[in-house]
């Protein structure tokens, strides 16, 4: 018999200069499977350069926030404030640690971070391939609604959301 799967202890905190190498190898481990559903290995998530990770960690427009489960991270997403509104993107969970809860905890936790951010943005928006319907449902859960799809390449369509603060 096998023990149901539990949310680990978490510790949740900003990603800072010293985290760029492992939030690039997490990034890449997270993404691998959302390529092979596209049948396209150069999703941006996959593309983007360790060099570019560090420069994001040192925007001040940018706040990066990871997971930590013991010394491991386990999780990470950004979160970019852009005038009077902020963007989520780049969530991304160790592929092991699924489904344990780490992905809703890091999008309340990044929506706490904005809430209290000065100037406060006004909304929060992402956009997400529509091939997974987990993830558009635990989208839906925290409140954040389609505004509108785009096909991007005949394999992929990208729904746009949205939350007012």
């Amino acid at each position: 018999m096998s023990t149901p799967a539990t949310t680990p202890d978490l510790t949740l905190r900003p990603a800072g200069p010293d985290d760029a190498g492992e939030l690039f190898t997490l990034q890449r481990a997270a993404f691998v499977d959302e390529a092979q559903a596209f049948g396209d290995p150069f999703t941006l998530p996959l593309t983007e350069s360790l060099d570019r990770v560090r420069t994001l960690l040192g925007d001040p427009d940018t706040l990066v926030l990871c997971a930590v489960a013991g010394a491991r991270m386990a999780g990470s997403v950004r979160l970019r404030f852009l005038g009077p509104g902020a963007v989520l993107s780049r969530l991304a969970v160790a592929p092991d640690l699924r489904g344990l809860g780490i992905a809703r905890r890091l999008l309340e936790e990044a929506e706490e971070r904005a809430r209290a951010h000065d100037p406060a943005p006004t909304s929060l928006t992402l956009s997400a391939g529509a091939h997974d319907p987990a993830q558009m449902r635990l989208y839906r859960s925290l409140g954040l609604a389609e505004t509108s799809r785009e096909r991007i390449a005949d394999h992929l369509v990208m729904v746009h959301m949205r939350k007012e603060l």
